[in-house]
């Protein structure tokens, strides 16, 4: 290190940090699949995967390998830069996203934050504007599949994304006013003095806006009851009928990924991102390796509860009718929303 200029320096961090997040993102994505499956099979009074490997483990390396090695088809009259293209957007989208969640405390080594790949001081408005445009993977896999079951899958997607999406950006701005910042470290920050207390969901009293942004992050990963865009009883696979191989793999891909964003968003808005729930009521102990370490516990440990949150819903709810999910995102959703941004708003001033 003595021998490299900053830049160098910080660059070959940056790197070693994108490729470290990347690797344990999607590692992350498979085994949440694994998930989903065993605990799915388990509420359902069966076993899930139970063959490949120990209990299963190794389950979503044979699921890669297979859809891997999988003959690649490609219909004659789809349009095709458009088709190939589409399943690259869903999951950039989805794994950029990960780029400014910060993950850990403040860690710094040669000026360089290690537990954050980009500190930018608007990084809520990132996710939220990059995770939007994840859709245009959705809306462009249907068009261009020249399918009729794709083409509504899509519709329905994009529908359901735009409307969903007005209520989730409101659901956040009752935050955003509390901590008087969009940037994520500020925000974990504003909830780290006094333990579980501190939290936003909690002594914020944003539970409302929890319960709204929870509800339209169901909307926005297509995830069940709100996965119309996929209803296998009406519309086969929706708008990835056509893809096969890995552009099949790269849309089930974004839709964990973008679970697990949905998760760190949650994490780190309402519950205190990577902070203890117990505060400082325990004292510090194990030097400082243990005192980065363990923050990192906490903040995967609340993402894997929402992760299970996410999978028991889909194993207990039914699917929802249509007109009755564009009724709730713009009847019910999107004014609860609003009253609770007035709400803290008063509240603020009154308090202030």
């Amino acid at each position: 290190m003595n021998n490299l200029t900053p830049f160098q320096i910080f660059f070959l961090l940056s790197l070693l940090k994108v490729v470290v997040v990347l690797l344990i993102t999607l590692t992350a994505v498979a085994y949440t699949v694994l998930l989903e499956r065993k605990v799915i099979g388990r509420m359902q009074n069966r076993w899930g995967p139970s063959r490949t490997g120990p209990f299963g483990l190794l389950q979503p390396l044979t699921d890669g390998i297979k859809l891997f090695l999988k003959e690649d088809l490609t219909p004659i009259l789809v349009e095709r830069p458009l088709f190939l293209l589409a399943p690259v957007i869903a999951l950039g989208c989805a794994l950029i996203s990960i780029s400014v969640v910060p993950f850990g405390p403040l860690t710094t080594f040669h000026g360089v934050d290690l537990f954050e790949i980009s500190n930018v001081n608007i990084g809520l408005l990132v996710i939220l504007g990059v995770t939007s445009i994840g859709v245009y993977g959705i809306a462009l896999s249907g068009w261009s599949s020249n399918n009729k079951y794709a083409l509504l899958g899509s519709l329905r997607a994009t529908s359901q994304m735009v409307s969903y999406e007005l209520a989730l950006g409101l659901s956040l701005v009752g935050v955003v006013l509390r901590a008087g910042s969009l940037n994520l470290r500020t925000i974990v920050s504003s909830q780290a003095a006094h333990g579980a207390w501190s939290w936003n969901v909690l002594g914020g009293f944003q539970i409302v806006g929890f319960f709204v942004y929870l509800m339209a992050a169901y909307a926005e990963t297509n995830r069940s009851p709100f996965d119309l865009p996929e209803a296998e009883s009406e519309l086969t696979a929706g708008y990835h009928t056509e893809y096969s191989s890995m552009k099949f793999a790269m849309f089930f891909m974004a839709e964990y990924a973008n679970m697990i964003t949905v998760g760190c968003v949650a994490t780190l808005l309402f519950f205190g991102g990577a902070s203890s729930p117990f505060g400082h009521l325990i004292p510090d102990f194990g030097g400082p390796v243990v005192a980065a370490i363990l923050p990192i516990f906490w903040f995967v440990l609340k993402i894997f509860c929402f992760l299970f949150l996410f999978i028991w819903v889909r194993s207990t709810l039914p699917r929802f009718r249509y007109d009755q999910l564009m009724s709730f995102g713009w009847k019910f959703l999107l004014p609860v929303a609003m009253l609770n941004i007035i709400a803290t708003s008063l509240y603020l001033a009154l308090r202030g």
